[in-house]
């Protein structure tokens, strides 16, 4: 099940996304924070994803390739901010460049340089339901908006990220 709104924070709206998979939530949390299991399932659908650095603490890097064409990868990274195992991660999510240094979004000119990224992980009877909370860190007018005119795009691109997150976890669960 997959449940996407736009919430308001403070005089601003956020991207949410909630998700119920069918796996414990340290199952779950496994699959955010190890490498081998990250890259089976980040990014987006139809790319493949390599892990160049991945430390899961405040101020860490998840900092990785991905590509949907063989020799022309894109980068991007996380910056942990939060870590609390197992219940929630916060992360600020960028495009960069191989260096892992922040770069303009190839695939959208004026997409904010840094998104603010609040996982939460609730189990209930052997499941997990995940809220993810997304929003642009200090945007400009014109980055703003680009936010808010792309939250289809970011529903079907997270929707398809967490659907191979969920594939991910029928695996590991069989």
């Amino acid at each position: 099940m997959l449940a996407v709104t736009a919430a308001t924070s403070s005089t601003r709206k956020e991207f949410q996304l909630s998700r119920v998979f069918n796996a414990p939530r340290d199952l779950v949390w496994a699959a955010w924070t190890q490498g081998e299991r990250l890259a089976q399932w980040w990014g987006p659908k139809g790319s493949r994803v390599r892990v160049l650095k991945l430390e899961v603490r405040p101020g860490g890097m998840f900092h990785y390739s991905f590509e949907y064409q063989p020799g022309r990868p894109m980068w991007g990274r996380f910056i942990y901010r939060e870590i609390a195992a197992p219940e929630r991660i916060v992360f600020v999510n960028s495009f960069t460049d191989i260096r892992g240094e922040i770069i303009r979004a190839p695939i959208k000119e004026n997409w904010p340089l840094e998104v603010l990224n609040t996982v939460t992980f609730t189990e209930k009877n052997g499941q997990t339901a995940l809220t993810l909370r997304v929003h642009p860190i200090n945007p400009t007018e014109i980055e703003y908006q680009t936010f808010l005119d792309m939250f289809e795009s970011l529903a079907q691109g997270y929707g398809g990220t967490m659907d191979q997150l969920g594939d991910h976890l029928a695996k590991a669960t069989a």
